[in-house]
């Protein structure tokens, strides 16, 4: 199998001398294959692709986990610079969405405009729309829509497709990565808003691969109640996961959790992060 590292590009956390903000991005290079996974929001990208020394030309295909800003604000100046890429994404990323955040009036989460609009111009050739599980190479695929089996997993938050929250949005474009290494699997999230476990078990679904080596991403249980975080833990630690990295949306107090209940080692994932698997 080929060695792949994955760094995290973009996340709320990150090291000296990187851009912090609320979004997430992971770049994953694999033999000839550059692999950006999200483009967070939009102020971190590009001063630290280039702190890291990643030039964003070389990204031969762009995965979208969902449709959201944090996730997509980015990919205006990925496509200006890597003018082959394909781009991996379900077509409901591109609806108009809203969350109501405690406390708060409803906002809007969607896509950036010119997110949409640099994809808009994209030969449909350089498109595709993720409908059902694909393999991008051998050892590397992605989920396409994931079923929602579990019980105590939602969405992680009240989010809807119109202002006046009366449509609820269940996020069924969220989709997830996985890569195959000598040790299992590496699976790959951004906000995991179908849920870790339903993710998990889809993954194994998919691939025939029990075992798990690392899960790496938002979990989005930064508003998880204690049933759910129970119910997490006990599922992750029925399937013997080696190893997970949390990031962005995951919520510190969760990550505490999750440090104290699982039996696999648990990282505080920042921007500048690497990983060889």
């Amino acid at each position: 199998m080929t060695t792949t590292k994955l760094t995290v590009l973009v996340d709320n956390r990150a090291a000296d001398g990187l851009v912090a903000e609320h979004g997430y991005a992971l770049w994953l290079e694999s033999g000839e294959r550059v692999i950006l996974f999200d483009t967070g929001e939009s102020k971190g990208l590009l001063p630290n692709s280039e702190a890291l020394g990643f030039d964003l030309a070389r990204v031969t295909d762009l995965v979208v986990s969902h449709g959201h800003y944090d996730h997509t604000g980015g990919i205006a100046p990925v496509l200006e610079r890597a003018v082959g890429a394909r781009v991996y994404i379900h077509q409901a990323a591109l609806q108009p969405r809203y969350v109501l955040r405690q406390g708060k009036n409803i906002e809007p989460v969607r896509m950036p405009e010119l997110s949409m609009q640099s994809l808009d111009r994209l030969p449909e050739e350089r498109i595709c729309w993720l409908t059902r599980p694909i393999s991008m190479t051998e050892d590397i695929g992605i989920t396409g829509p994931i079923p929602r089996k579990t019980t105590f997993e939602d969405p992680g938050a009240p989010y809807f497709f119109d202002q006046s929250g009366s449509r609820p949005d269940l996020i069924d474009d969220d989709i997830a990565m996985w890569l195959r290494c000598d040790t299992g699997l590496v699976i790959c999230v951004g906000c995991a808003h179908a849920g870790i476990v339903n993710t998990a078990e889809a993954i194994m679904e998919i691939t025939g691969e029990r075992r798990i080596h690392t899960i790496i991403g938002g979990l989005h249980l930064l508003h998880a109640g204690q049933e759910r975080l129970e119910k997490t833990v006990a599922a992750l630690n029925d399937l013997q996961i080696e190893r997970l990295v949390a990031c962005h949306c995951t919520g510190d107090a969760a990550v505490d959790y999750l440090e104290r209940q699982l039996s696999c080692q648990v990282l505080r994932g920042h921007a500048g992060l690497s990983l060889v698997v």
